[in-house]
């Protein structure tokens, strides 16, 4: 069977899939992937839907890894500065404004490498967590690598999922970062799931990467254990005084390694097709593309935005923008704490399904 036609036949999530695999998919011809892609999200989700998230830094600035893209860095000189992490009430504010502005999920963001030694700070997220959903809205928080323990404490604050990227493939990353490896970012992923969070976790593209890396992202992400319940897909917003705005802006016009919108939408549909209960969320870098480059990006599976005041040190679309956006397209905010609708499970547990075209599905 062909592997389209496998993403689209299976009742369940597939964990085994091969970058052959993945590669054959996103190759299809682009109309057809992006068709394809819309026919599987429809299977999966409420096509009208779309989670509003907004993402607030808590603590800024300061960060002692070498992440090339990032202007937190204490090691590169851009105008972000190192800041103390904000008070409970201000953050409470924030949510209650995201919430009064349609957002359902509302991140909190800190700079920080790891929790170790931040007993007190990782009690005083807890209570932000806490409290913020009492609003009747989703938490999330990204705060560098958890072990075990800690993300057992979120859990118990009522954490509904955590944030860690693995960026980009695993052959690219140390391209990008030295100070932390990629076993080490999924075994942060590992720790939160143990632990009854919910992953999310997806990737920046335009990072100097080729359509290769794109495939070993995927690849990295479908063959979890368990698929990511949210996917963010970043475009890179090269921030000057980091080496990664240095590095790209020295390629040629003509490079591989030029992130090109329809790599985007590539990436974007085969997410859809080979992690089809992924929530797959357009964050940051969106306020670069067109309106047409966000419809169409939805079109190809993403059913989720980032939307507010900022994205931590990046712009972010606003809420009356998005708002008036979506109307026009017809959709509508996702609940707060909706329900996943199926398991993940391992294609050897689960019967071959019969092979049939692709079009069949519609």
């Amino acid at each position: 069977m062909k592997p389209l036609d496998m993403a689209l036949t299976t009742n369940k999530p597939i964990n085994t899939w091969t970058k052959e695999e993945i590669k054959e998919i996103y190759n299809t011809p682009l109309m057809e992937l992006v068709y394809q892609a819309q026919v599987q999200h429809r299977k999966h989700h409420n096509p009208q839907e779309v989670q509003l998230c907004t993402l607030l830094s808590i603590k800024t600035g300061g960060c002692t890894e070498d992440c090339k893209y990032c202007a937190q860095s204490n090691r590169y000189s851009t105008d972000v500065k190192a800041e103390k992490m904000i008070k409970i009430e201000e953050v409470l504010q924030k949510a209650q404004q995201a919430k009064d502005n349609g957002s359902t999920r509302f991140c909190m963001g800190a700079a920080w490498r790891d929790m170790t030694g931040r007993k007190s700070g990782l009690k005083r997220i807890g209570e932000m967590v806490t409290k913020i959903n009492e609003m009747g809205m989703e938490t999330c928080v990204t705060l560098g690598m958890v072990n075990e323990e800690q993300a057992a404490d979120l859990k118990k604050a009522g954490l509904t999922a955590y944030n860690h990227n693995i960026d980009t493939s695993r052959e690219h990353y140390p391209n990008v970062i030295s100070t932390r490896s990629y076993d080490e970012r999924l075994k942060t992923i590992d720790n939160v799931q143990k632990a009854g969070i919910k992953a999310c976790t997806g990737g920046i593209l335009g990072l100097g990467e080729t359509e290769d890396d794109h495939i070993g992202f995927l690849y990295t992400l479908s063959t979890m254990e368990k698929h990511p319940e949210s996917l963010p897909i970043n475009r890179l917003v090269p921030i000057k005084g980091t080496p990664m705005e240095q590095e790209l802006s020295k390629l040629p016009k003509d490079s591989n390694r030029k992130l090109k919108f329809e790599n985007i939408l590539k990436t974007i549909a085969t997410a859809r097709l080979i992690m089809p209960s992924s929530i797959i969320r357009l964050a940051a870098g969106r306020y670069t593309m067109k309106e047409h480059e966000q419809f169409l990006c939805f079109m190809a599976g993403c059913n989720a935005i980032f939307t507010g005041e900022k994205m931590l040190t990046t712009m972010c679309n606003g809420w009356d923008e998005d708002i008036e956006l979506l109307r026009k397209w017809g959709l509508k905010p996702m609940k707060s704490f909706r329900k996943e609708k199926l398991p993940t499970t391992k294609i050897d547990d689960q019967p071959s399904p019969q092979p049939q075209p692709a079009s069949a599905n519609v």
